[in-house]
């Protein structure tokens, strides 16, 4: 991926619509005919004409649907059903599931083990059936094609697992007791740390549409029964924090390892508290639904 010609340290999919030189959001002014760099910005309009290559899919976000898939894929053709429900060898022994990651399961097989700490990052790259991943596939497209150019590929993914670890941890505060799978925890980490980069580019969060979306999903999450609530909002929650931390201590007070360290102890944090309260009834152990 290309970097902004003013921040080599930033990986951008946008370039200037006159001079094709890449750019960051803070260097992005909107345009009739696109965003222009600052230079180009304060010349009259130069509209060129020409073929222009589609931008591309940003690695990061690309890399992690590909490997969404591929475990879906292996899920399904170890017995899962295409239509959900859960089910083989695979989500048995793969989904996040509380008693399972400690000592005393008291859970016949197939849930059954114990000190199965795997299930903390396993359980958010399953999912129950085609529409369940279709739906997370297509929001981490949109969220990761919008955020992975503002901070980079290498902050996407730091912010993508740290919230996946919060969601987990999340999931297992709220219901450890029941089965919990599907990438929408970290999708709502990535959500949240897409908040904290329009509030630091000082994009309104009302008035772009964040806020609105953000609403719908959380009243959708508590509206519809089999959905992991914690998990949605200790993503989100990890999100913010990641992102916050990646928008401050990186990119404004150039501290790079600062902020990974930062995000190094939300995961750790996070999967010490998933341990210590897997085998406990939960704080909603029969869901919550409005």
């Amino acid at each position: 991926m290309d970097v902004c010609y003013r921040h080599p340290n930033r990986e951008t999919g946008v370039s200037c619509s006159s001079c094709g030189r890449p750019i960051c959001p803070d260097c992005m002014t909107p345009t009739p005919v696109g965003m222009r760099c600052p230079e180009c910005s304060r010349e009259r309009t130069r509209v060129t004409r020409g073929v222009r290559s589609a931008p591309a899919l940003p690695r990061a976000t690309q890399a992690l649907i590909i490997i969404n898939v591929i475990v879906f894929l292996a899920e399904t053709g170890a017995g899962a059903p295409l239509g959900g429900g859960g089910g083989g060898t695979i989500y048995y022994h793969g989904a996040l599931f509380g008693p399972a990651l400690t000592a005393h399961n008291p859970f016949p097989a197939p849930l059954d083990g114990s000190h199965q700490y795997w299930r903390l990052i396993t359980g958010p790259f399953l999912h129950d059936g085609l529409l369940h991943i279709g739906i997370n596939m297509l929001s981490l497209y949109f969220v990761g094609s919008a955020l992975e150019p503002a901070i980079g590929s290498r902050n996407f993914v730091v912010v993508y697992l740290t919230s996946l670890l919060a969601g987990s941890f999340g999931a297992l505060l709220f219901q450890p007791g029941y089965p919990s799978i599907g990438a929408s925890g970290a999708i709502f980490g990535i959500f949240g740390a897409l908040i904290v980069v329009a509030r630091y580019r000082g994009i309104p969060f009302w008035q772009s549409g964040l806020g609105f979306v953000l609403v719908l999903n959380l009243v959708f999450s508590l509206s519809v029964r089999g959905i992991s609530i914690g998990a949605h909002l200790g993503g989100l929650v990890g999100g913010l924090i990641a992102g916050w931390l990646i928008l401050e201590l990186d990119e404004r007070r150039r501290m790079p390892a600062l902020a990974m360290a930062g995000c190094l102890v939300i995961a750790v944090a996070s999967v010490i508290g998933a341990i210590a309260v897997a085998g406990s009834t939960g704080l909603t152990p029969n869901g919550l639904t409005i």
